[in-house]
């Protein structure tokens, strides 16, 4: 399958420092490079570019999703967010400091999948993956 999963992402943001404090000081990434109109950041094994620009946040449900433990929502709870969670798992949908939308989730795919499948009756993507399960 030519596609494995996340490679990287690339966000633009207004204000590099304060992404960083963000991305590196509050989620915890690792800086691994910057210039003056980029940054690199690792975080958890997760390519992440900063790229100085003029961000427009979208309307729609699109963001993106990065992997928690349960112990570390606590600590982010008093960030903006943009929607209360509704979907199996814990998980904080937070804004970043340009409006983008973001999810800090505890689980998996095989975890969300299992929970459709143990309750048929919820509104779910296709659950016909009847791996581990």
């Amino acid at each position: 399958m030519p596609a494995q999963g996340l490679n990287h992402l690339t966000l633009v943001t207004a204000d590099l420092d304060r992404a960083l404090a963000f991305y590196g000081g509050r989620l915890g990434g690792k800086l691994r490079a910057r210039g003056p109109r980029s940054a690199y950041l690792d975080l958890g094994g997760l390519w992440l570019c900063l790229e100085l620009g003029t961000p427009d946040a979208g309307t729609d449900d699109s963001h993106f999703a990065l992997t928690a433990d349960a112990a570390d929502l606590d600590a982010l709870a008093d960030l903006p967010r943009w929607k209360e969670n509704r979907s199996e798992g814990a998980s904080l949908y937070l804004l970043d400091p340009d409006g983008r939308k973001l999810e800090l989730h505890v689980g998996d795919l095989e975890s969300r999948l299992a929970h459709y499948r143990a309750h048929p009756g919820l509104a779910s993507p296709s659950t016909t993956d009847r791996r581990g399960g």
